[in-house]
């Protein structure tokens, strides 16, 4: 079977095109922008690029079309799809039909840290001999890909494993289907991260995502299991009605982490049982609550809790969760996707607690839907609390950074030209600095232009 996806160099859709391909079908595809590096990945692995949406590829003549959510009315490929009444599916429902149908899947949906405790998740299991097939929105280091379909479980040798592990975004599914994506994956193991108000370009308000997850909530079966933080938003969720046992973390009585260093080490707590301790490196208290979450996923399908904690003992992280880029004159430059204000403050935290009184040159570019809107601009001085230096790139939005930034304007500085701010970052920084760069974008590659410059 030939699929042709639309928007196929988005990191979902790149995901689905390389299950896919594993998969036996001809897959080809197209995008506005086909550029490296997921157009040199897809390309790898023998799927033909398309660059743009001429109408003219409806001449491929595929099986089915496979439209991502980038893709709107008005893109002539669509619009030609459309007029000639030819097949066409969601990304997501695509995959639930031809990928997730007979899996146990295992979803971790949230606001922030999906990335992250899918990818923990995925590792666990791994660890575990589970060979679990994985989509997950970044690459994570123990595996160089972003997604596979399952494997041979090593306590098997026969059978392929029955277990997927999922990024379950809250984001809508498709132009022609304003559900969000995790509707479809039908998950028997759920990991709700935490609940914030985001993607304000298609949410109202809070209230409205939380109904989006009670509907994914009404999808799991009872012999399933709900894995959510204590936080209110969630409490809400649960009480709009829930058919599966909910077990919590976050807090003293359930789930939680004790004794947490500056380094990232902690010991695992259920209740007053300590199950193990944590001697990872990696920092910040939201990447504690990542652990938990997805050392109780895996005790779902049967993995020890010691066995995962010394799985995540060699946890090597995902790629562009502080990472560090590169290191020059003793000054470390590091990477984080960092993109809502409760990510930014949580990312600087972390790296506060690690670095203990080194100075801290947070340096951000607000790119996000929500962000570009200007939503959560309030918040944004107070999220940078911990940093000693501010710079902000104000290229892509126009709703006043200067004065957003107001509250902490003794240590922030704005500019509008790319080249400007990274000559004042590399003026300012100094021997055994710390600059943090956060953008959900390639920001215009300014990490290795940092570290070139600086050195």
């Amino acid at each position: 079977m030939h699929i042709h996806i639309l928007g196929i160099c988005g990191t979902f859709m790149g995901g689905i095109a390389a299950l896919a391909k594993q998969a036996g079908f001809k897959v080809t595809g197209c995008d506005a922008n086909v550029y490296p590096p997921m157009s040199t990945q897809l390309e790898a692995q023998g799927i033909a690029l398309i660059e743009g949406y001429a109408h003219e590829q409806t001449e491929l003549n595929p099986d089915v079309y496979v439209i991502g959510n980038a893709v709107s009315r008005g893109n002539p490929l669509m619009e030609a799809i459309l007029n000639q009444a030819l097949p066409y599916i969601s990304g997501p429902q695509w995959l639930a039909e031809n990928v997730l149908q007979d899996k146990w899947v295992l979803a971790v949906a949230g606001t922030h840290g999906k990335t992250t405790t899918a990818s923990m998740l995925a590792w666990i299991l791994e660890d575990a001999g589970l060979a679990p097939g994985f989509l997950i929105g970044g690459v994570p280091e123990n595996f160089s890909v972003s997604a596979r379909l399952p494997g041979t479980p090593k306590q098997d040798g026969k059978s392929t494993s029955p277990f997927f592990v999922i990024e379950a975004d809250e984001y809508d599914t498709a132009f022609f289907d304003k559900r969000s994506k995790f509707v479809h994956y039908h998950p028997r193991t759920a990991v709700l991260n935490n609940l914030e108000f985001d993607h304000a370009d298609i949410f109202e308000d809070l209230a409205a995502i939380e109904k989006q997850f009670h509907h994914l909530v009404r999808t799991i079966p009872q012999n399933g299991l709900v894995i959510r933080n204590v936080e209110e938003s969630l409490q809400r969720v649960i009480d709009k009605g829930c058919w599966t046992p909910v077990e919590t973390f976050g807090s003293e009585d359930k789930w939680h982490a004790k004794n947490a260093q500056g380094d990232g080490s902690f010991d695992v707590m259920f209740g007053a049982e300590h199950h193990g301790h944590m001697a990872w490196d990696i920092i910040g208290q939201h990447n504690q609550m990542n652990a938990l979450a997805s050392i109780a996923a895996a005790r779902h399908v049967g993995v020890p809790v010691t066995q995962s904690i010394e799985a995540l003992n060699t946890f090597k992280n995902v790629k562009r969760r502080m990472e560090l880029r590169g290191v020059v004159n003793s000054i470390s430059v590091y990477d984080d996707f960092a993109h809502h204000p409760t990510a930014i403050a949580t990312t600087v935290a972390g790296l506060r607690a690690n670095v203990n009184q080194a100075r801290i040159i947070a340096v951000l570019e607000p790119r996000s839907n929500t962000m570009k809107l200007g939503t959560m601009k309030a918040a944004l001085p107070a999220s940078l609390v911990d940093a000693d230096f501010v710079f902000c790139y104000g290229g892509n939005v126009d709703w006043g950074i200067e004065e957003a930034l107001l509250p902490i304007q003794e240590k922030s500085q704005v500019f509008m030209d790319l080249d400007a701010l990274i000559a004042a970052v590399v003026k300012l920084a100094q021997p055994n600095d710390y600059i943090l760069v956060m953008s959900n974008g390639g920001f215009g590659g300014i990490h290795q232009k940092l570290l070139d410059t600086l050195a």
